[in-house]
């Protein structure tokens, strides 16, 4: 496979994420792409590293959203504002999390975007939506860090999150 992805693999890819399913079956029954074609892309887009595990997370830059532009919003204060101009927020296309904060920034909205047409766009979205008084967005340089698939359990003691479910270490240890 080479490095850039095609109309099928997108759609595939597409079809993955609506799914959550690798089943060659459904992403046929979705897409229309032979079943023995999907099996190959699906393949190949693990081999290039594209669908980083089973779990489907994917490596955004191989993907093409190389960019990561970090949003603080400040908004009109009403009742229920938060949950209105945060499905506002999370409407627009290229974001992927948006945060209902405390202290002087109403919310912390992420997008990941492919070029800087999206970020222009994402800014004029941002100016669309009325309660919006004021953002202030900064691209990230490179990633450090960031886990957000089952990896980042790896980030924790075991132990914590075994208290957090009310179960002492020793009660895991014996239960199959």
């Amino acid at each position: 496979m080479g490095e850039s992805l095609d109309e099928r693999d997108v759609r595939i890819m597409f079809a993955i994420a609506e799914e959550e399913s690798f089943n060659t079956e459904t992403i046929h029954e979705v897409t229309g792409i032979p079943k023995s074609t999907v099996h190959y892309r699906i393949q190949n887009l693990k081999e290039a590293g594209v669908i980083t595990n089973d779990l489907f997370d994917i490596d955004r830059e191989k993907f093409g959203l190389e960019i990561t532009v970090i949003s603080e919003v400040w908004a009109e204060y009403d009742e229920g504002y938060h949950e209105a101009v945060g499905r506002k927020l999370g409407d627009i296309e290229g974001v992927n999390q948006v945060y209902f904060t405390m202290g002087d920034t109403d919310f912390i909205v992420i997008a990941r975007l492919t070029s800087r047409d999206m970020v222009e766009k994402l800014v004029e979205e941002y100016e669309s939506i009325d309660e919006i008084r004021r953002t202030s967005s900064k691209f990230a340089i490179s990633t450090i860090k960031e886990d957000v698939g089952i990896s980042m359990l790896q980030d924790y003691d075991p132990e914590v999150l075994l208290a957090r479910q009310g179960i002492r270490g020793d009660e895991a240890e014996g239960s199959d």
